[in-house]
């Protein structure tokens, strides 16, 4: 069943993402003037089609790997068959354009792809992300982070002058600097007190296969104490915890992890222990709403099946977690702006593997897309948009790579011609467009292949 939730999140996100792209095609071309005979998500024998009053066929198959828009073009070997159904639209016609508007509508669908993403981010941060707050668990001894000093229990605020909301934000704040030599600016809060680390770092990750940013710089995602909910009638519920309350003191000793709670109410039964709890007023966590309570709790007393006694006292592990929320004119700036960071961010990536800083095992096939958009639906609806946004603005990057038959292929071929005033050869062009499918064809098998490796044979 797994696999056919990720299959039909698979199709979902693919299918918008395709169909928004092809629309930007679609619209630039309708307002150039030329016909456009075909507009088609997927690939393969369409299983619907329809067509609109102009003659445009619209069609949806079932490979949803891709899409394409076909204009009339009075060179294909077939055009009459495809010219426009009113006869005096014949000149309505694809090299019949100038190279200006072609590159326009080679332009439309990236474009498009990035309209989307503001879009999609800016409803995400309208209806609300559930985002696990970044809080340090654990720090590995002799680790970068420890020695930049940071701790178990600080929450992290911002890496490189960018907020932090959630790990997602660390993560890719983190991507950011692979393959670079420097100093990664951290900063960290805790108790209302803000900090600021420097970790250093020298060629950080360059050509490494699935790095893992957070982890190798000793930060351990280790449970924090924190409640995740009481039973009815134990002593958790009887002393007054509930749900989301954050446990950093026993009897006066400090405490952050989970284990460390655990251990002393396993090694307390029976007495009486004092609690110091941060919570909030509002139902989800937020490290600026918290206050400070006291209680006490006496653990009940259980008998092992070894005979010896511990401590219980009916609670649950959780996570501190808050609603990244925008009113609706304050989420159009953060979309835009999150657009343009994502895709700086998108580029710079792409350029390291290029360069050979990142190693190409990180290009994602559709098998890590399927698995992503299954696990981002269950986070939320406002997760699985962030995501559909974030696959949409490479969607668009990937686009405008200067390779033939993808489009920003299209946009050089075109921009040549309009600099030499004369179009480029056939032989010229045709040859351009083997050399480009046999690249997209080897970026297609890479995906796949890194895919297969990832999730079906992770030890390969």
């Amino acid at each position: 069943m797994d696999a056919l939730y990720y299959i039909f999140f698979l199709i979902i996100a693919l299918g918008v993402l395709i169909t928004f792209h092809e629309a930007g095609h679609f619209l630039v071309a309708r307002w150039t003037g030329v016909h456009v005979v075909r507009f088609c998500v997927g690939f393969g024998k369409p299983f619907l089609t329809w067509r609109d009053r102009r003659g445009t066929e619209f069609c949806i198959a079932p490979l949803p790997l891709g899409g394409y828009l076909r204009m009339y073009d009075q060179r294909d070997p077939d055009a009459a068959s495809h010219a426009p159904p009113d006869p005096a639209l014949a000149h309505r016609s694809y090299d019949r354009l100038k190279p200006q508007w072609r590159i326009a509508i080679a332009l439309g669908g990236p474009g498009a792809n990035f309209v989307l993403a503001i879009a999609l981010y800016w409803a995400a941060a309208v209806i609300g992300v559930t985002a696990v707050v970044p809080t340090i668990g654990a720090v590995a001894e002799d680790s970068p982070a420890m020695r930049a000093g940071l701790r178990g229990g600080e929450e992290i605020v911002a890496v490189d002058g960018k907020a932090t909301a959630d790990w997602a934000d660390v993560a890719l704040a983190l991507a950011a600097r692979l393959g670079e030599t420097g100093v990664i600016e951290v900063e960290a809060q805790r108790d209302g007190r803000r900090t600021s680390h420097a970790i250093a770092i020298d060629h950080w990750h360059a050509g490494a296969t699935d790095p893992d940013p957070i982890g190798s710089l000793g930060i351990d995602f280790a449970p924090l104490a924190v409640i995740g909910g009481v039973r009815d009638g134990e002593p958790a519920m009887r002393a007054g915890l509930r749900a989301k309350d954050r446990i950093t003191h026993v009897d006066g000793d400090p405490i952050v992890l989970w284990d460390e709670f655990a251990a002393r109410v396993r090694a307390s039964p029976g007495e009486s222990l004092r609690l110091t709890v941060e919570r909030a007023d509002e139902g989800e966590i937020a490290a600026d709403r918290w206050r400070s309570d006291e209680m006490r709790i006496t653990p009940a007393t259980r008998v092992g099946d070894d005979g010896a006694e511990y401590g219980y006292v009916g609670a649950a592990a959780g996570m501190l977690t808050h609603v990244v929320r925008y009113g609706v004119v304050d989420a159009v700036s953060r979309a835009v702006a999150e657009t343009w960071a994502t895709t700086a961010l998108t580029v710079n990536l792409l350029g390291k593997m290029i360069t050979g800083r990142v190693s190409p095992t990180n290009i994602a096939g559709p098998i890590t897309i399927a698995k992503a958009a299954g696990d981002s639906a269950r986070a939320g609806i406002g997760r699985f948009l962030s995501l559909l946004a974030l696959i949409s603005i490479s969607l668009g990057v990937i686009n405008l790579l200067p390779i033939p038959v993808l489009d920003g292929g299209l946009v050089v071929l075109n921009a040549v011609e309009l600099v030499r005033r004369k179009p480029v050869s056939a032989w010229a062009e045709s040859m351009g467009a083997r050399v480009g499918i046999v690249l997209v064809a080897g970026m297609m098998v890479l995906a796949f292949y890194n895919d297969i490796t990832r999730w079906l044979w992770p030890g390969l």
